[in-house]
C-alpha cells in the first residue's frame, strides 16, 4: 500500500481517470463519485464516471450527471476507458464483487487503484486507500481527501459541495445516525457556505416520489408489515409480482426498511425483496445490535453494524422463514 499523500504528486499533471462505485448506487455512491469528478475536472484531468448499473432517477439532477456512463448499457466503451485509465478511484465499496462483472475488468487494469470507503473488512485490491469505518459517508472521506490530503479547499466549488452534501445527507440518515459527529456538522456547514443549497437538495432527494412509489409505500405498510414483539423486530417482504404491479423502478424501495424501524421499541428491521435473479435482504438496527453479523453469517453479505445487506438464491418464502428462524438466537440482544 502506497502513501496516500503521494497521490498529490501523481495528480499534479493531467491523467486519464475512471471513477466507479457499487452496483445500484445510492446517494452517497453518486454524491461522492460526482463530487470527486467535479473536483478533478477543474485540475484538467480526463475523467469518466462509470457505474456498474443504473441508479435512482431522484439522483439524476446531480451536477454533471449526464456524463455518467452505465456499464451495462455501454460495455465495450466502459472496458476501453477502464483499460486506458492511469488511475481508477473506487468509491463507497471495498470489494470488487460489489461492482459485478466490472470487478475483474478493474482488477486486471494497469491503472493505480484508489479506494475511498467506510465499510468493514476491505479487500486488498487497491494501491492507495483512504478508509475509515468511523466516517458517516464516503462523501465525508472524499471531502477530507480534497481539503486535507490534496490541500485544495478552494476547488470545493458549488458543484462539488452539492454532490458531497448529498452523499453525507443520505448516508447519515439526514444527520440522525450516531456517526454524525461535530466534525460532520462542521463539514456540512462548510459545504453550505461553498454553495450547497441544503433545503433544495433535501427536496430533490426526499420529496420527489412518483405516484406509483407512494402508493407502493402505502401498500407495503398496510399489507406487508409484520411485527414480532417478542423479538422487537419488524419485517417487510415484497414479491417480484408486487414490484411489477406497482411498476417499481430502481430506487423506489430506497428507505422502505427505515419505516419499520420507526415503530416504538423496534430494534431490528428487515426488508426482503424478491428480484428476478435472487432475493435481496436489507437490515437496519439500533444501538449495538449487529445487523452486519446476520447478513454476513446467513445471507452472503455484510455492511455496517446498524445498516447491512445480503442476498440469497433461495425462494422468497424460504428466505423469510430463515430470517424468522434466526431471531431466537439473537433474542437476548433484541430485548435488552
Amino acid at each position: 500500500m502506497q502513501e496516500l499523500a503521494s497521490l498529490k504528486e501523481l495528480l499534479a499533471n493531467p491523467q486519464h481517470i475512471v471513477i466507479t462505485t457499487h452496483h445500484k448506487p445510492d446517494g452517497d455512491a453518486m454524491g461522492s463519485s460526482l463530487g470527486l469528478y467535479n473536483y478533478l475536472i477543474q485540475k484538467g484531468h480526463h475523467v469518466r464516471v462509470i457505474t456498474p448499473t443504473d441508479y435512482p432517477f431522484f439522483l439524476h439532477w446531480l451536477p454533471n450527471n449526464p456524463e455518467v456512463i452505465i456499464y451495462t448499457e455501454k460495455i465495450e466503451d466502459s472496458k476501453k476507458y477502464i483499460n486506458e485509465a492511469d488511475i481508477i478511484f473506487c468509491l463507497d465499496f471495498n470489494s470488487l464483487s460489489r461492482i459485478n462483472e466490472m470487478g475483474e475488468v478493474v482488477r486486471d487494469a494497469k491503472a493505480k487503484k484508489v479506494m475511498i470507503d467506510h465499510h468493514l473488512e476491505p479487500e486488498d485490491f487497491d494501491d492507495y486507500r483512504h478508509w475509515s469505518i468511523n466516517a458517516c459517508a464516503t462523501a465525508q472521506l472524499a471531502y477530507d481527501f480534497i481539503v486535507n490530503i490534496m490541500q485544495e479547499p478552494e476547488l470545493v466549488n458549488k458543484d462539488v459541495a452539492t454532490c458531497l452534501y448529498t452523499g453525507i445527507m443520505t448516508d447519515s440518515g439526514s444527520f440522525r445516525f450516531p456517526t454524525t459527529t461535530p466534525q460532520v456538522h462542521q463539514i456540512v456547514a462548510d459545504l453550505i457556505a461553498r454553495g450547497a443549497e441544503n433545503a433544495k437538495i433535501h427536496q430533490l432527494v426526499y420529496d420527489n416520489f412518483s405516484e406509483s412509489r407512494l402508493r407502493f409505500l402505502g401498500y407495503c405498510l398496510l399489507n406487508k408489515l409484520e411485527v414480532f414483539e417478542e423479538y422487537n423486530t419488524a419485517l417487510i417482504s415484497v414479491s417480484n409480482d408486487e414490484l411489477d404491479k406497482f411498476g417499481i423502478e430502481t430506487g423506489d424501495t430506497e428507505g422502505l426498511v427505515n419505516y419499520a424501524l420507526t415503530i416504538n421499541g423496534i430494534k431490528l428491521a428487515a426488508l426482503i425483496i424478491e428480484r428476478a435473479d435472487k432475493v435481496k435482504l436489507s437490515l437496519r438496527s439500533t444501538g449495538d445490535f449487529p445487523a452486519n453479523e446476520i447478513c454476513k453469517k446467513y445471507f452472503n453479505g455484510g455492511g455496517h453494524r446498524n445498516a447491512a445487506g445480503g442476498f440469497s438464491e433461495k425462494s422468497l418464502q424460504d428466505v423469510i422463514s430463515e430470517f424468522k428462524s434466526i431471531l431466537p438466537d439473537y433474542k437476548s440482544l433484541l430485548i435488552l
